[in-house]
């Protein structure tokens, strides 16, 4: 695990080069803090830099930048490949392979570029990874992104003729090309996503290399250059073709397939000359891929979980039956919320561009507890967006067949009734009912339901449902909105006749929210400490595996991951893993009216929002007070608006 930077600049003095890329390279010190270096060809103004994390090969013949053995290409890439052994085995059969100098994936990534050129070789890896490869031949610059999106990349251009990449905005503002302001369209995309989705950043004129992408940038004549963007793997691709020929598999033959497939994946990402152990929830995704490392297993696996005093967010207990039942080497840390709210000023600095889900801060912990006895740890992550796990699926189908029912006429009156009613008198109703109906809080739940209920399409339905700011612009300065473009329309990117509408919400997840929040927010909370995260559930033949799959083998029941929890009952008994889905939460809503108010407040007071005029102070002081008065949960949307805040506030101080 590493980081990379570099530039194309023909403007830049020769001389120049090697300070600026190290600046950008300086940034990037936590995720390699072991080794970094430096290539640079003058002639053309190219220059790549690379700090490293040393993994595999920890001798200096893993150093990067590494050039090919032919010399044809150089190389800087963040992340690892794990099907090292097998492409080095081909090469090696087919006369290819060079004189090895080491045993790193590095280099067997450009033997496979010499034997068999870019395009070939990129089908090939099993890997999470993000490649900035230079073909010193054919003089092009090769941008390359795994295909779920485990590590980031971004770049920029300056038209076509100077360009800067880098795994990290903080690193690709120090290099040759201005950054720009916030792109207004990607902030709309934040408040409602809690993240801003690929290839947009936040920063006007800064992209994101795609999962499954291949951006080339060949060099022309006159210092110019022209790019070509491609995809050697779509998720998309993927659903598509497993709901035209799906498998008619028995459950006993989905199972021993799951069991096979995640057995070789676990076993390609427990490869490391360095400690290695794993997160443990004690959830079904991460129990069962301890499981699984401890099968492989020769002697007890290293766990880690982080816990709560709150019984309502403390996950504790149950990963430390599932660790006792399993026989790891189990260790937990007990977070106080002075620990959760010290980290808080920290966020911004860990961060590119604002990040709305606070299960970055339960995840920082516990990669910050791993990283003080191993290196690498693997992580659970992928099982919902692949089995159909989020409650949210069945509650979005729900809310659609009965809205089906209702004429919209009908739904547009109820709907201004349960508005024109005060949350309060709602709430009142609540405590005259009787307690075996859940009534708590019924006036937010009665205005959250009329939001819903004049929605006439299911993906606006659904994007309500999984949405900070439903309505985005509400929250956004008059002089903003008035420079938008046109919001788009809610829809469904999977439109094959053959899926169903949770087969549809899985793809949005698996390409949308899967890499651009849940992957990220690994990503950045475990190399904030060094720390390399693995997600075997993620790997590219579990997931065209998966997509193969009817539904029935995913929910069953009205429970999801009905595959994943069957083969886990095989390890771990059903009662120390069977309960309601808690997610990685912390209690944000209580800590924003207790020790975070004070913070909340200046963050949010009208002068500290004028800095930089991209919300309205007025809707934001309306739901910052109905939140502290306990008038209405708007945790969300405050969360929201307080991280961009920390973010913007923090990237004014860096400069």
């Amino acid at each position: 695990m590493c980081g990379i930077a570099g530039f194309l600049d023909p403007t830049l003095a020769a001389a120049a080069a090697p300070s600026l890329l190290q600046r950008m390279t300086d940034a990037l010190r936590h995720r390699g803090p072991d080794a970094e270096g430096q290539w640079q060809d003058a002639s053309l103004g190219l220059a790549l830099g690379h700090r490293r994390l040393s993994i595999v090969d920890l001798s200096p013949a893993g150093a990067q930048p590494m050039l090919s053995a032919s010399g044809r290409y150089v190389v800087v890439f963040n992340g690892e490949i794990y099907n090292v052994a097998a492409i080095r085995t081909e090469l090696q059969a087919a006369g290819r392979a060079p004189a090895w100098r080491g045993h790193s994936d590095t280099e067997a990534l450009l033997a496979a570029c010499d034997a068999w050129g870019v395009e070939a070789t990129l089908p090939r890896l099993d890997g999470m990874f993000a490649i900035a490869l230079f073909d010193r031949s054919a003089r092009c610059l090769h941008l390359v992104r795994a295909r779920l999106g485990e590590k980031p990349l971004y770049w920029c251009t300056d038209g076509d003729t100077r360009l800067a990449f880098a795994s990290e905005l903080h690193a690709l503002r120090r290099g040759p090309i201005g950054t720009g302001e916030v792109d207004t369209a990607a902030l709309r995309d934040y408040l409602q996503r809690g993240y801003v989705h690929a290839p947009r950043t936040i920063l006007r004129g800064v992209a994101k290399v795609t999962p499954g992408e291949h951006v080339r940038i060949t060099l022309a004549g006159a210092g110019r250059f022209a790019v070509q963007r491609s995809r050697y793997w779509s998720a998309f691709d993927v659903a598509r073709a497993g709901l035209a020929a799906p498998r008619a598999f028995e459950d006993h033959e989905a199972l021993e397939r799951l069991r096979t497939l995640l057995d070789d994946s676990v076993r390609l990402r427990m490869v490391a000359d360095v400690p290695l152990g794993a997160f443990l929830s004690g959830g079904i995704d991460s129990s069962l891929v301890v499981a699984t490392m401890q099968r492989l297993s020769p002697r007890p696996v290293r766990t880690f979980t982080i816990g709560f005093g709150e019984a309502r967010y403390d996950e504790a207990v149950h990963a430390r039956a599932v660790a006792a039942h399993l026989g790891t080497e189990h260790t937990e840390l007990t977070a106080t919320p002075q620990d959760a709210l010290d980290l808080i000023p920290q966020l911004p600095g860990m961060l590119d561009e604002p990040m709305a889900d606070s299960s970055l801060i339960p995840t920082f912990l516990v990669s910050r507890l791993a990283r003080q006895h191993v290196t690498v740890s693997l992580s659970g992550d992928g099982g919902d967006e692949l089995f159909g796990g989020y409650a949210r699926y069945a509650l979005t189908e729900r809310i659609a067949a009965q809205q089906a029912q209702l004429p919209h006429w009908l739904r547009r009156v109820a709907a201004a009734g349960m508005r024109a009613t005060p949350t309060g008198a709602w709430d009142a109703l609540g405590r005259l009912l009787p307690a075996r109906i859940t009534a708590h809080r019924l006036g937010d739940r009665a205005h959250k339901l009329a939001d819903r209920l004049v929605l006439d399409d299911v993906p606006s339905l659904y994007a309500s449902l999984s949405s900070w700011w439903p309505v985005p612009g509400e929250v956004l300065s008059s002089d903003v909105r008035a420079h938008l473009p046109p919001a788009t329309a809610h829809r469904f990117a999977l439109s094959s006749s053959a899926a169903t509408l949770a087969e549809r919400m899985m793809a949005e997840d698996l390409t949308h929210y899967l890499p651009g929040d849940i992957l990220a927010k690994v990503d950045r909370a475990s190399m904030a400490v060094s720390l390399e995260a693995r997600v075997p559930l993620l790997d590219h033949k579990l997931v065209e595996f998966a997509w193969q799959l009817p539904m029935h083998m995913k929910v069953r029941d009205g429970r999801g991951k009905w595959l994943l929890r069957t083969l886990l009952h095989e390890y771990v008994p059903a009662a120390l893993v069977e309960r309601p889905k808690q997610g990685f939460t912390v209690p944000v809503e209580h800590w924003l009216r207790g020790e975070l108010r004070d913070w909340a407040q200046d963050l949010l007071s009208p002068a500290a929002l004028a800095r930089h005029g991209l919300l309205d102070a007025r809707v934001v002081g309306t739901y910052l007070r109905e939140h502290l008065e306990g008038l209405r949960a708007w945790t969300p949307q405050l969360w929201s608006v307080l991280r961009l805040q920390a973010w913007h506030a923090g990237r004014r101080a860096t400069g």
